[in-house]
């Protein structure tokens, strides 16, 4: 019975933690513009605990940048609210960036870089050619992470809310699926030539 209902709550609580994720930029802007943060970041808080002890709990490549994004979310909704200071949090997609970049850009040096260790998840003996395809794709997500980084930082040094929230909370999110879709479509093309 009681694991049932641990069950049902992890299933409930993961697309709300989902959401708190993705939606954090306009999450922010709400509670800026409508004065609400003292009651939403208190379950924002909750929500990025419980996403915290699930990453760890998880295995793979991932698991690592996982635990860094929900303790970044952490720190930075506690320290907003100990300090009253709602700017603190405007510099969430700005940390998420540089610690995404730090953590592929590390993986550069060593045997195997991080996008490398997810196609092995589905492709265990990934091909030489596509050993050198994976290395380029970790090197482009670093360009991508420098350029949403720095974009990131001038909305926040801007201080213009509705900027930060366009940015960061469309903007980056379009360029980042544009860029997922183009290599998808670049990665058809390689392995065709492949085969």
């Amino acid at each position: 019975m009681l694991h049932a209902v641990f069950t049902l709550a992890r299933r409930l609580t993961q697309p709300a933690i989902a959401l708190v994720m993705v939606a954090w930029p306009f999450l922010i802007w709400f509670g800026i513009t409508h004065h609400a943060l003292a009651w939403l970041l208190p379950v924002m808080v909750l929500l990025l605990l419980i996403r915290l002890r699930q990453a760890r709990l998880r295995g793979g490549p991932l698991r690592l940048i996982a635990k860094s994004v929900a303790l970044t979310g952490v720190v930075l909704c506690v320290a907003s609210l100990v300090l009253r200071s709602h700017h603190l949090l405007l510099w969430y997609p700005v940390v998420v960036n540089t610690l995404l970049l730090g953590m592929f850009s590390a993986s550069l040096w060593s045997n195997m870089p991080l996008v490398e260790r997810i196609a092995r998840l589905k492709e265990p003996d990934l091909p030489p050619a596509g050993v050198r395809y994976t290395r380029r794709v970790t090197q482009v997500w670093c360009g991508f992470f420098i350029i949403n980084g720095s974009m990131a930082a001038f909305t926040c040094w801007y201080s213009d809310t509705d900027l930060w929230t366009l940015w960061n909370g469309m903007i980056a999110y379009l360029l980042m699926g544009a860029l997922m879709a183009g290599e998808w479509c670049v990665r058809q093309r390689v392995m065709q030539r492949e085969i």
